[in-house]
């Protein structure tokens, strides 16, 4: 009798974790926006060796950095950041790679001023 119980026991919290795994990676493919100053990670943050569109945002009272994947989108609008910051909101999928947020916009412009 101990043993059917042991084994519902491990079988549920095993379920449990497989369905958490399964919302964690369903909710990293859902759509975001994010409001923040873009700004080039070379010319600006100078984190990086190439040109690369990043988006700040403060939470928290901390600042979190959200590096756009070099898709044509992102490389449409670099211009507009690699020598200024501006505030933008953009639109995509984020994940995290490396310790790094990463983007995938499928959208970004020039957010609206206050």
């Amino acid at each position: 009798m101990r043993m059917k119980k042991s084994l519902a026991l491990v079988a549920g919290v095993a379920a449990a974790l497989f369905v958490a795994s399964a919302v964690r990676s369903f909710a990293a493919d859902r759509a975001v926006t994010i409001t923040g100053e873009g700004k080039c990670a070379k010319c600006a943050l100078k984190e990086a060796k190439e040109c690369q569109n990043v988006i700040q945002v403060t939470k928290d009272d901390k600042t979190v950095s959200y590096w756009l994947v070099a898709n044509d989108v992102s490389k449409e609008f670099h211009g507009k950041l690699c020598r200024e910051t501006k505030k933008v909101t953009a639109t995509g999928t984020v994940k995290e790679v490396d310790g790094k947020l990463q983007l995938t916009a499928t959208k970004i412009e020039l957010a609206e001023k206050e």
